[in-house]
């Protein structure tokens, strides 16, 4: 007997329940972003009123560019040597220390932050290296690298070699068969974990807190500061415009990706 694939009411409820409890709160921050009262829990009407405030605060753009910048830095420094790294763990054989490599790798996915945070600063201190944008985006390259080379390595083992192997058949060496072939065909999981690492630097609180030095504060840092004195209209405003370009970045990645995934398939089969 052939089961209806209908919704029922019960998932339909838990499906509703479930986005409302993750996006209620995101849509009532939107909301009160464009409030007109001072008070963040009363609403006196529809205003652009604290976005003006945000793009006259000269500390909080400064801290904003500081976010951007490190995200897209350590997102590139870690998307290429993730990509890197789940290659060599996918395509390599039995190599000598493999498994301490692939622990190694993937340690920051269960160390705690602070943990993170803490050894990292030990680390620049015994180096006597100065706080800043480098070592934020060093600390973030850390953290981010071991996600983008989970994304990169499912996908790798997944892909069927025989495509590669084919390239190297007709004359392709094994570097111009995985330029030619594989990477167009990985490209959408490169996409993803640069966009996955791109968040996860643009949101982290903790590592930067450690890592960053005077006059390099990111965003979350300066929205920390900014909260425990009290919670401003302005603050809402901020975060509606980084929702809003996390939202586009998303759109651009997944565009992207499906470019690349098309372009891959119409060229394997030559």
């Amino acid at each position: 007997m052939r089961k209806s694939s209908r919704l029922s009411r019960f998932n339909i409820a838990s499906l509703t329940l479930g986005l409302a409890f993750l996006y209620l709160p995101i849509l009532i921050l939107v909301i009160y972003s464009f409030n007109a009262s001072r008070l963040v829990t009363v609403w006196g009407g529809w205003s652009l009123r604290w976005y003006h405030e945000f793009f006259n605060d000269r500390a909080m753009i400064e801290a904003a560019w500081m976010s951007l910048e490190v995200a897209m830095s350590s997102a590139t420094i870690a998307t290429l040597l993730g990509t890197l790294a789940a290659v060599a763990l996918s395509r390599g054989e039995r190599f000598r220390g493999r498994t301490l490599f692939s622990g190694m790798l993937y340690a920051p996915l269960v160390m705690p932050e602070v943990i993170t945070g803490l050894s990292l600063l030990l680390l620049f201190v015994a180096l006597n290296a100065e706080r800043g944008f480098w070592t934020v985006t060093i600390a973030h390259t850390t953290l981010t690298m071991c996600f983008v080379a989970v994304v990169v390595q499912s996908r790798l083992g997944s892909l069927d070699r025989s495509l590669e192997e084919a390239a190297m058949d007709l004359g392709c060496n094994p570097v111009r068969a995985f330029v030619a072939v594989t990477l167009p065909l990985i490209a959408p999981s490169i996409v993803a974990g640069w966009m996955l690492a791109f968040t996860l630097s643009l949101d982290d609180l903790v590592i930067a807190s450690f890592t960053t030095g005077p006059g390099s504060a990111t965003l979350p840092i300066r929205i920390y500061s900014e909260v425990r004195l009290g919670v401003k209209p302005e603050i809402n405003a901020i975060c509606t415009l980084v929702i809003g370009l996390i939202a586009m970045v998303i759109v651009i990645a997944s565009l992207a990706s499906k470019l690349s995934s098309e372009q891959g398939e119409s060229a394997a089969p030559l």
